[in-house]
């Protein structure tokens, strides 16, 4: 069947533009339903549809119910479809009564799927579209509205208010009518597009953005409110949020093109949608907006999104119970398999068999390979079914501490198995395996191999949704690890300390906010020797820090241009001289001293004795606390830096060179760092990473909760533009990851955004100068 599927599919305008792929799996999931004549397949305005119908051969009647009687109002015919527009236009409830004219054979595709295709596949939704616009204007399938009464309820309208009387007619004359019952979920945030914008003329609904099964940014639309002009502008036509009936509803629906028309000709208008955005965007959680910046196409996507079916192995090799452990062995030889599964009548008792049980259980205890290989099989099969994400699946098997899972279909069948080996070899882009393969490593070589998969691992968390805050932890664990890595090297070669030391990281890695572009900023602290012991120890640990130097920056890491590095001298020292260091910073030094010297108070344990950097900690807030004068200095060198916007409102670029254009986006991060650095330290926090510091000066009422969402937002956004500009300039421009983002090149949404957060950046500057500087 599925061939003939597949077959069919092809030949038909609406889904012959789908890649090969899509319609493989479209062919591997319809269901092939035969319809009796005469049935009535859905009542108007009642029947929820769940499926589109292709009709492979036959007729259903659609009619057009007013009033109590019921009007023809056309055919769906052989290798026609039925059902599409029901659900992108009025939520899966039936616009038609339909009824089966004669013996109709159809396939079914379910309806999550349409949907999905229809949100990544814009010709694809736009086929479906067009073709609901032909039928708006057919008096038989909808109601037209008045041109009149169009035009009298438009001049009422919010942004239709501001514009001339032949921009209102224009808009009058394209405007239809379309009933949505309450219960009815129009659109889903980020999953379905919208093709007109929606004019409220009478009832209710609610818009909302869904994050963790919670409601958030609720707003009830009432007569006169619109949706779908934010979607259209600024998101590439995906919903923005969620908009569901909750009153019978009615609404005026304006086409796309004219929308867009009336927004190129009138600016007053376009703004009504973008400005209104701007001033509340940082007040509202758009974390899936901020997610799209680089919404992965069919081709890349990432491993965690897949289903199951599309990476398991359908080569399953089972055997039975009453094999022996060494006919076990053999067989998973033979099929070159790292498991043996041994099913069963009841699940629970059903089990595998894995090379790891063979190593554990057998060889290394001298088992008796003759023996039942039941004796050593692990119980109960762990499963997964075909249709759960691969996410899911690592989870689960992180979860349960396996290697195997076995992929059951919805009969709770056993139609394939996904193991560790699968997942490597599919992708082989999980920040796990990279940890894993960094542990591992026996060379240095091999760790800059696994070092370079970085930015391709990056590019798929920022296209699977995944935060800032969690990919900069990523990438920092990363960090952690390969530095542990290099030290144990270092250390293998170099032998016992003299003293105990930590090896102290700094700047960006030390605040947990690592990137694609970084370079080294580290020191050694080890323990107060005294001068007559002082140089015989100053150089071995001098050693320990070029070699591990130079192997950072054979991974990647480069040198720090001023020479903030373990290999320094000056950075290379005891205790006691560190604690000497912050006390000079903190007492006697000039701003412009500080200006260099503020990455060390970003400091935290990198490897060797954690108890070394805990005591500096603890010396550095002390001093602080005896002496305010020191976060005047700092604040003077943060007023420095501002946020790259000019007086009216534009954005300050580089004029010439490399970076024409565009503007260094970590420069313009730098006033978030510093305030949060200032107050962190004023306020006793202890950690150093940005945004927790904010969120405990939240928690010590240093922050109100709105200064604290603004800010937390604004850096969180900010730092999802310059991850994905790194990503971009490694894997598609194949140069080096770099901080410069041109405005032109970014969505409308982004550029809207930009300028709220660097006008509200500029507002807690003044605070900032006002506590610490004494000046508004």
């Amino acid at each position: 069947m599925r061939e003939a599927v597949r077959r069919y599919l092809e030949k038909m305008p609406h889904f012959k533009m789908l890649p090969d792929r899509e319609l493989d799996f479209l062919a591997e999931q319809s269901i092939r339903k035969n319809i009796s004549k005469g049935e009535v397949l859905a009542h108007q305005g009642k029947t929820s549809i769940r499926h589109i119908y292709i009709i492979k051969s036959g007729q259903f009647s659609l009619y057009d119910e007013k009033s109590g009687k019921r009007q023809l109002g056309g055919y769906i015919k052989t290798g026609e479809v039925f059902g599409g527009i029901t659900l992108l236009m009025n939520a899966g409830i039936s616009l038609r009564t339909v009824l089966v004219d004669e013996q109709t054979d159809a396939y079914l595709i379910p309806q999550a799927k349409f949907l999905d295709l229809c949100a990544r596949y814009k010709d694809f939704y736009s086929f479906f579209l067009d073709n609901f616009s032909k039928h708006l204007k057919d008096p038989a399938l909808d109601t037209i509205i008045a041109s009149g009464q169009a035009k009298l309820f438009l001049t009422g309208v919010g942004p239709f208010a501001f514009l001339p009387e032949e921009a209102v007619e224009m808009a009058a004359s394209g405007i239809s009518m379309v009933f949505q019952p309450k219960g009815s979920v129009l659109f889903t945030q980020g999953r379905t597009r919208v093709g007109y914008l929606y004019i409220l003329q009478k009832g209710s609904a609610e818009r909302y953005y869904e994050r963790n099964g919670q409601k958030e940014m609720r707003d009830i639309l009432t007569e006169g409110d619109i949706y779908g002009g934010i979607s259209m502008l600024l998101n590439d036509g995906l919903s923005v949020r969620t908009l569901e009936v909750t009153e019978d509803a009615y609404f005026y629906l304006l086409p796309k093109d004219i929308f867009l028309n009336i927004c190129q000709e009138h600016e007053v208008f376009t703004e009504f949608f973008t400005d209104t955005f701007g001033k509340r965007m940082l007040d509202k959680s758009y974390a899936a907006i901020v997610a799209r910046t680089t919404v992965p196409s069919e081709e890349t996507l990432q491993l965690f999104n897949q289903p199951v079916h599309q990476v398991c192995s359908r080569a399953t090799v089972f055997g039975t119970p009453d094999m022996t452990i060494q006919q076990v062995a053999r067989r998973m030889h033979q099929e070159n398999s790292t498991y043996l599964m041994v099913p069963s009548a009841q699940p629970q008792t059903a089990g595998i068999i894995t090379e790891s049980d063979l190593t554990r259980k057998v060889i290394a205890t001298g088992y008796d390979i003759h023996r039942p290989a039941v004796d050593i099989m692990s119980t109960p099969l762990r499963t997964i079914g075909e249709q759960s994400m691969v996410s899911e699946a690592l989870m689960a098997m992180m979860a349960h501490d396996v290697k195997h899972l076995a992929v059951t279909s919805a009969k709770n069948q056993i139609i394939g198995v996904l193991s560790n080996r699968e997942l490597i070899s599919a992708q082989g882009q999980s920040p796990l395996f990279l940890l894993r393969k960094i542990s591992r490593a026996e060379s240095l070589e091999e760790i800059v191999q696994q070092h370079d998969r970085l930015p391709r691992i990056v590019k798929g968390l920022i296209s699977s949704g995944a935060t800032a805050r969690n990919i900069n932890r990523m990438i920092t664990t990363v960090s952690d690890t390969i530095l542990k890595k290099v030290m144990s090297f270092v250390m293998k070669d170099m032998g016992s300390a003299p003293v105990n030391f930590a090896f102290m990281i700094m700047g960006s890695e030390g605040r947990g906010e690592q990137t694609l572009k970084t370079d080294q900023d580290n020191a050694i602290v080890f323990e107060d020797v005294s001068e007559a012991e002082l140089p015989e120890v100053m150089p071995f640990f001098l050693e320990v820090g070029r070699r591990a130097c130079e192997m950072l920056d054979q991974v990647g890491y480069t040198y720090c241009e001023g020479e903030v590095m373990a290999q320094n001298p000056n950075w290379c020292q005891p205790l006691g001289k560190w604690m000497t260091y912050f006390l000079q910073w903190i007492h006697a030094a000039e701003p412009e001293d500080l200006l260099q010297a503020s990455i060390f108070f970003d400091f935290r344990y990198g490897y060797g004795d954690s108890q070394l950097i805990e005591s500096l900690s603890n010396h550095l807030h002390g001093a602080i606390a005896r002496w305010s004068g020191f976060l005047r200095h700092m604040t003077e060198n943060a007023l420095y830096f501002k946020p790259p916007l000019g007086f009216f409102r534009n954005f300050v670029v580089e004029s010439k060179g490399e970076h024409r254009d565009a503007f260094d986006i970590k420069s313009a991060m730098t006033p978030i760092v510093d305030f949060a650095r200032v107050y962190g330290l004023k306020n006793g926090v202890a950690t150093t990473n940005t945004l927790d510091r904010l969120k405990a000066l939240k928690n010590k009422k240093a922050l109100t909760q709105e200064e604290y969402d603004e800010m937390d937002k604004a850096y969180s956004f900010l730092m999802q533009l310059r991850l994905t500009r790194q990503v971009t300039a490694s894997l598609e421009q194949h140069k080096s990851p770099d901080n410069f983002i041109n405005p032109k090149r970014l969505t409308r949404i982004e550029q809207t955004m930009l300028k709220e957060i660097f006008k509200r950046i500029e507002k807690f500057q003044s605070k900032m100068n006002f506590d610490y500087v004494g000046m508004a």
